[in-house]
């Protein structure tokens, strides 16, 4: 499994789901366009702090960001399942 990928593929998951352009991504992270687009694209390899800093300018928790989709989908599943 190529991380890159899947961290940019899930960076750009939540920046959707939350309505963001990556401008606006960028303003609220402080990252630049270009990196944020490169990373969403798999082309950079973040560090752990970086990955931590997205997730906190995502409002997720930065797991999120590191585990496949499949995960993601098992983990609302469970959480509607609590209630």
């Amino acid at each position: 499994m190529d991380m890159r990928r899947l961290v940019g593929r899930n960076v750009r998951r939540v920046r959707l789901k939350k309505g963001l352009t990556q401008e606006e991504f960028s303003d609220l992270s402080g990252f630049s366009q270009q990196y944020l687009s490169s990373l969403e694209n798999g082309q950079r390899n973040p560090t752990v702090i970086t990955v931590y800093e997205l997730a906190v300018a995502l409002d997720v928790d930065h797991l999120e960001l590191l585990q496949p989709e499949r995960q993601h989908s098992k983990r609302l599943t469970s959480k509607k399942k609590v209630r």
